[in-house]
C-alpha cells in the first residue's frame, strides 16, 4: 500500500515539474516573441503590430465559427463598432484609452446581443445571410450618416493614452503601440483558452455537434449561442479599438470584404479549434502581403483563392493535411 502511495506521489511530483517546465517554456517563448520585433524595429515592428491586431480580430470570429459551427459574416461590424466607438469618444468626448476601450467593448457587445436575439434561432445559410445583410446595412449607415463622419470618416484620433494616476503611458507610433498590441494578443489567447475549458465552451461544442442531444440534456441551445456570440464580439471590437489608434483614422473602409475574408481565412487555413491557429493564419496572410506582395489586386486574389482552396480541398486546414500525409506515410 505504501509503495502505491509513493508511486502516486512520484507521478504527481513529475506532473508538477512538467507543468512548471511548460510554463517556463511558454514564458521564454512569449519574451522572445515580444523582444524580437522590438529589437528589429522598423518595417518588421509595424507589421507585427498589425499582425497582433488582426489576429485578435480573427479570434473573435474563431469562437463562433470553430466552437459554435456558425458562419458569422457580421464580425466586420463588431470590428468597426470598436473602432468607431473609440475614435468618437477620443475625439469628441476627450476620453482616455481605458475609457474608450470600455466603450468599444460595450458597443460591440450591444450590437452582438441585438443581432443574436434576431438571428441565432436561425440555422445554416439563413444565419449567414442575415449577418451578411447586417454588415451591408451597417456599411451603408457608416457611408451616409454624418454623425459617424460619413464617407470621410473620423480623422485626428489622438495618441493612445493609458495613463493611470501618476503612471504615464502614451503611444503615438508603432514602436510605442507594440507593448499594447502584444498584451492585447496575450489576453485574447488566455481568454480563448479559458473559454474552451469552461462550461460554456463545452456547451457550445455540444450545441454545434448535436443540438438535439444538447436540448434533450436540458441545455438551452439558443441561450448558449447568444452567450458565445456576445462573448466573441468584444474580442473583435477590442481589435478595432486599437486599430483606430494605430491608424489615427476610422472610416467606412473597415466594412470592406477584405477584413471578412482575412478573418475567415485566418481561422480555417491552419485548422479550427487550435489555440494558435488564427495567429499563425494571420501571420501567413500578412507575411505574404507585407514581404511577398504582388500588388493590391493580386494579393486580394491570393487571399480569396487561399480561402476557396482550403474550404474545398483541405477542410481540416494545413494541420489536417499534414496529419493525412503522415497517416499515409505510416
Amino acid at each position: 500500500m505504501s509503495g502505491a502511495l509513493r508511486s502516486l506521489d512520484a507521478r504527481a511530483e513529475a506532473s508538477r515539474r512538467a507543468a512548471g517546465w511548460r510554463a517556463l517554456a511558454l514564458a521564454a517563448a512569449a519574451a522572445a516573441l515580444y523582444l524580437g520585433p522590438a529589437l528589429l524595429g522598423g518595417r518588421v515592428l509595424s507589421a507585427c503590430v498589425v499582425l497582433a491586431i488582426f489576429a485578435v480580430m480573427a479570434y473573435g470570429l474563431d469562437l463562433v465559427l470553430s466552437d459554435l459551427g456558425e458562419v458569422s459574416l457580421a464580425h466586420t461590424v463588431f470590428f468597426a463598432a470598436g473602432a468607431y466607438a473609440a475614435s468618437m469618444l477620443a475625439t469628441r468626448a476627450g476620453w482616455g484609452g481605458w475609457a474608450t476601450l470600455l466603450g468599444a467593448l460595450a458597443a460591440a457587445a450591444l450590437i452582438a446581443a441585438f443581432l443574436g436575439l434576431i438571428t441565432l434561432r436561425l440555422r445554416e445559410f439563413v444565419f449567414s445571410l442575415v449577418t451578411y445583410a447586417a454588415a451591408v446595412v451597417a456599411a451603408a449607415i457608416a457611408h451616409n450618416w454624418e454623425f459617424l463622419g460619413g464617407s470621410d470618416g473620423i480623422v485626428g484620433v489622438p495618441p493612445l493614452d493609458l495613463s493611470v494616476g501618476p503612471l504615464r503611458f502614451a503611444a503615438g507610433n508603432d514602436a510605442e503601440l507594440w507593448p499594447v498590441a502584444f498584451a492585447l494578443l496575450l489576453a485574447t489567447l488566455w481568454l480563448v483558452a479559458r473559454f474552451r475549458r469552461s462550461r460554456l465552451g463545452t456547451l457550445a461544442v455540444m450545441s454545434h455537434l448535436n443540438p438535439r442531444l444538447a436540448t434533450m440534456s436540458g441545455v438551452d441551445v439558443g441561450r448558449v449561442r447568444l452567450a458565445v456570440l456576445v462573448l466573441s464580439a468584444p474580442v473583435t471590437g477590442a481589435a478595432g479599438w486599437l486599430y483606430a489608434y494605430q491608424r489615427a483614422y476610422v472610416g467606412p473602409d473597415l466594412f470592406e470584404t477584405y477584413f471578412l475574408v482575412l478573418m475567415l481565412t485566418a481561422v480555417v487555413i491552419i485548422g479550427r479549434r487550435l489555440l494558435f491557429g488564427p495567429l499563425l493564419g494571420t501571420a501567413l496572410i500578412l507575411g505574404q502581403e507585407r514581404f511577398l506582395s504582388f500588388g493590391g489586386d493580386v494579393d486580394a486574389i491570393v487571399l480569396g483563392g487561399a480561402l476557396i482552396v482550403v474550404l474545398a480541398f483541405f477542410p481540416g486546414g494545413l494541420v489536417g493535411l499534414w496529419r493525412a500525409v503522415m497517416a499515409r506515410a505510416s
